[in-house]
């Protein structure tokens, strides 16, 4: 499976099982100029900015341990452009989540949910 395939595979795992979770999914891949937001979400009255990573194996590591500084940066400017889009506001509760997939042997995939896995970087 490509890169792309199995990050677009990934990202319909964790949108189904976000819902099975009880989350609302309000946007997929959100896109402007900054960049990408793969799932925005409501849990309850917090909005979510989740980001997911899915890996074949742990040779690199972790999945969510690809979540860098950088990406923190950019998801943080992401999600405040976001909020004020959408909301008029910075003032809304919101967090950021990790959903972190790996493809066991049998093909199978393992999710670890991460809430509030980092806080805003600007």
């Amino acid at each position: 499976m490509s890169n792309k395939s199995l990050g677009r595979h990934g990202e319909s795992l964790a949108r189904q099982y976000l819902q099975t979770q009880g989350y609302q999914i309000l946007e997929e891949n959100f896109r402007n100029k900054i960049g990408e937001i793969d799932l925005i979400a409501r849990d309850g009255r917090t909005v979510c900015f989740v980001e997911v990573k899915t890996r074949q194996s742990l040779r690199l590591g972790q999945p969510y341990e690809a979540v860098t500084p950088w990406k923190i940066r950019k998801l943080s400017r992401m999600a405040a452009s976001y909020l004020k889009y959408k909301f008029y506001s910075l003032e809304i509760r919101s967090r950021f989540d990790v959903v972190s997939i790996l493809e066991d042997i049998e093909g199978g995939f393992e999710i670890q949910h991460i809430k509030n896995a980092f806080d805003a970087i600007v």
